[in-house]
């Protein structure tokens, strides 16, 4: 059996890595593994493939940089065109990025099986491009790996049963990789210059909605900048968020670092106070590691952490997320819940697969 995996941004380098682990146990797959480039900077792609040991992808498609249509447009094509040289029994993609969505449309317009782990995930709003992209693969996928009991809920709510797809409950590869990793961040050491040496708050911000709005990029970072007065906030900045906030000349006070790599983020994670982030993944990652987290989102599509008290949604209010930040910080969350599953989820994956050849 032949597997295409699909890949192009920092959260699928991370999946891809647990789930490709698994996959390279079975002598009877052999995977393909293609790069979009959608995350071009090398501290935001080179990096992962090095330290989680993913194999170098067998095709780069170097397509960056460019709007939704032209960059979800190239893609198809140079998908379409490794499907052709291939000619994989199955197409596997991730999440809801531009090359999930890509992937997605080549497989099914060649009439080739497709996969999508993280299937059933919605924040039900469709100003976000992850929403349409996550919806859009869903519909067309022949097997759903859902990660959580009400992304389950969601597809079956929205009639999938009917389609002839197959639906499955795998809980989350990210907990599979946050699992194998915690150890080999703990042997990996942050750099002197980034390595905080007080009680420090970890925030990130990349989301469309945030970053492509500059009102809400102001009033976040006149937030930050109050919350820092009280806690140091560290905050490793995408390249496409620098770049706006130096057009918007937008400035802060907070302590502002360079991209880093996984095993650094889990260090990151692991060793502060709290989480302040627009990212998906960044809420369960913060999670994982007994984190509370304020998302600076108006939604969210991992409910069942705001449901059992480990993140408030604030928007971009300056208010809402400084009221936030002080109230957060008397809460006390359970943590014992299993909301991801039990760190299994590759190797249900691969199960699915093989009884699906």
């Amino acid at each position: 059996m032949k597997i295409l995996t699909i890949v192009g941004a920092r959260p699928q380098f991370i999946k891809a890595a647990a789930l490709s682990r698994e996959i390279a146990k079975h002598s009877g797959i052999t995977e393909i593994l293609v790069h979009t480039g959608q995350h071009y900077d090398s501290n935001m792609s080179d990096v992962f493939f090095s330290e989680l040991e993913i194999p170098q992808p067998d095709y780069h498609l170097s397509i960056a940089n460019l709007n939704h249509g032209a960059m979800t447009g190239r893609m198809l094509e140079g998908i379409e065109q490794v499907i052709f040289t291939e000619k994989p029994d199955m197409v596997l993609v991730y999440g809801d990025t531009n090359s999930t969505l890509a992937g997605a449309l080549a497989a099914k317009k060649m009439h080739i099986k497709l996969a999508h782990v993280e299937a059933g995930l919605r924040s039900f709003d469709m100003q976000m491009p992850e929403e349409i992209n996550r919806i859009l693969t869903d519909r067309i996928s022949d097997l759903l790996f859902c990660p959580t009991e009400q992304a389950l809920k969601n597809i079956r709510l929205e009639g999938f049963e009917n389609f002839g797809c197959k639906i499955y409950q795998t809980g989350d590869i990210m907990y599979d990789a946050a699992l194998y990793y915690t150890q080999k961040a703990e042997q990996k050491l942050i750099n002197v210059e980034k390595k905080p040496q007080e009680e420090y708050i970890l925030c990130t911000i990349h989301r469309a909605e945030n970053t492509g709005h500059p009102e809400r990029l102001r009033s976040i970072f006149s937030a930050l900048d109050i919350i820092n007065d009280e806690k140091k906030i560290i905050l490793p900045l995408h390249p496409r968020t620098k770049a706006i906030l130096e057009r918007e000349k937008i400035n802060s006070n907070i302590s502002i670092i360079d991209p880093v790599g996984y095993l650094e983020m889990i260090q990151l994670i692991r060793n502060c106070k709290l989480v302040i982030t627009d990212s998906g993944g960044l809420q369960k990652e913060a999670y994982f590691f007994g984190k509370k987290c304020i998302v600076l989102r108006d939604t969210t599509e991992w409910v069942e952490l705001m449901d059992n008290g480990f993140v408030v949604l604030t928007g971009s209010n300056q208010q809402d997320i400084v009221l936030s930040f002080r109230n957060l910080s008397e809460t006390h969350p359970d943590c014992n819940h299993q909301l991801y599953g039990d760190g299994t989820c590759a190797q249900q994956i691969v199960e699915k697969i093989t009884d699906a050849s």
